[in-house]
């Protein structure tokens, strides 16, 4: 994994667009967006790891993403638009890479600068509901992995509007970020990671 502010310079999204400005994991734990690394093998046994993972956090169900030509057929090129219009989600976004690789753009709060985040395979990562983000690949223009629910299944994107900066999770996902004190959904968040720890030997 490696994040940075996004350029903002006219061009092909699956280009880097990297302006140089690094941001470290730090940066991302404040605005509640965590990663770690979950180390695929050849024997396939980062799959045993991630269901020992959901089960002890009781996460309800998982499926796989295929975001590829193939995988998608005549959608692809409408999907992948759809991926990358800024929204937010009503449900935590978390994602975990096996093959291939992309971008997950977040929005600082409250610089609301892009933060690109770059992940590759055995890269998880945890972005909260609530918070504007967008998705593309990158020149491999191939991705597969897992998606993991705390509860049922909810993907259906919010685009960002006027009336989404009222949304009930957006306005609790701000609320979130205030103080010193971290909010529930933040305590969660730290206790699913740290039980990451186990998974990286």
């Amino acid at each position: 994994m490696r994040a940075y502010y996004f350029d903002n310079l006219p061009g092909d999204v699956r280009l880097p667009h990297d302006s140089k400005r690094s941001v470290p994991i730090e940066t991302l734990t404040k605005i509640n967006v965590l990663f770690w690394n979950v180390p695929v093998d050849i024997e396939g046994g980062w799959r045993k790891r991630i269901d020992e993972l959901s089960a002890e956090n009781d996460f309800k169900c998982n499926d796989t993403i295929d975001v590829t030509k193939e995988g998608l057929g005549d959608q692809y090129e409408t999907m992948l638009e759809e991926f990358f219009h800024e929204h937010l989600h009503e449900d935590d976004e978390i994602r975990y890479v096996v093959e291939g690789a992309g971008y997950y753009d977040v929005r600082e709060h409250p610089t609301d600068e892009w933060i690109r985040i770059h992940l590759g395979p055995g890269d998880l990562i945890a972005i909260p509901k609530g918070i504007y983000h967008r998705f593309m690949l990158d020149e491999q223009d191939r991705i597969y992995g897992l998606r993991l629910w705390r509860d049922i299944p909810n993907w259906t994107p919010v685009l960002r509007t006027k009336e989404s900066d009222s949304n009930q999770y957006r306005v609790k996902y701000l609320e979130s970020l205030k103080g010193t004190a971290a909010s529930a959904s933040s305590q969660g968040w730290a206790e699913w990671f740290s039980s990451l720890v186990t998974f990286r030997h």
